[in-house]
């Protein structure tokens, strides 16, 4: 990497043993990708008032030339963390390595790509929590999905209102569907792309109906 590592804990005290596996990971995704410019990997436990136990999050940002930002986050309630984070470390790692494959697949001209390639689907922020640093969007479809602030690109969570609406990598977590690698594609009154394939209606309902 042209950039050294950077691990961060917040709310978490920092772990040798924790240092030494996250290297050991960086060191598998340089195998994935060698065009790795920076790699940002994050431990937390987290202050989200809708999770309940103590949630940790690990959240991994890996820096490209050519296609910007990648950004993978595992969470999970923790009771043991000498024994239960290891496994959301290692999930997070295992979402960014599936990023890199696809990357790389996509330089190596293994996968259709311009127009036979489809785009990350599209969403529109339904509720944000800004001074928790959270929020949630809502698909085409319906379906919710929880998002963390450092899951927003270009560090642009303070400029999310309801209304944005965004591209996003679906995940799968423990707590539910959450979404990675937000971009804005417009705000409320902004006109998005001129060939429409941004085009999204707000999902009906969403105004008012409250999360349990």
């Amino acid at each position: 990497m042209q950039t050294p590592l950077e691990i961060t804990y917040q709310h978490v005290s920092r772990s040798e043993w924790i240092d030494e596996y996250v290297r050991s990971r960086v060191a598998k995704l340089e195998n994935f990708s060698k065009d790795i410019v920076s790699c940002r990997v994050t431990i937390e436990q987290t202050q989200s008032p809708h999770k309940t136990g103590n949630p940790y999050r690990a959240q991994v940002e890996v820096t490209l030339p050519a296609k910007g930002e990648l950004v993978a986050e595992k969470s999970d309630k923790v009771t043991d963390p000498q024994v239960q984070l290891r496994p959301i470390i290692r999930n997070a790692f295992e979402a960014m390595e599936k990023q890199l494959k696809k990357q790389t697949a996509k330089r190596d001209g293994k996968v259709k790509q311009h127009n036979d390639e489809p785009l990350p689907p599209v969403a529109t922020v339904v509720r944000m929590f800004e001074k928790d640093g959270y929020g949630f969007l809502k698909s085409i479809s319906g379906q919710e999905y929880y998002f963390h602030r450092n899951a927003v690109l270009h560090s642009d969570f303070e400029r999310l209102t309801v209304g944005t609406r965004v591209r996003f990598e679906p995940n799968e977590g423990d707590e539910g569907l959450q979404a990675s690698s937000i971009q804005i594609i417009d705000k409320p009154g902004v006109g998005g792309s001129a060939d429409g394939d941004d085009d999204l209606d707000m999902p009906a309902g969403w105004e008012q109906e409250p999360r349990h």
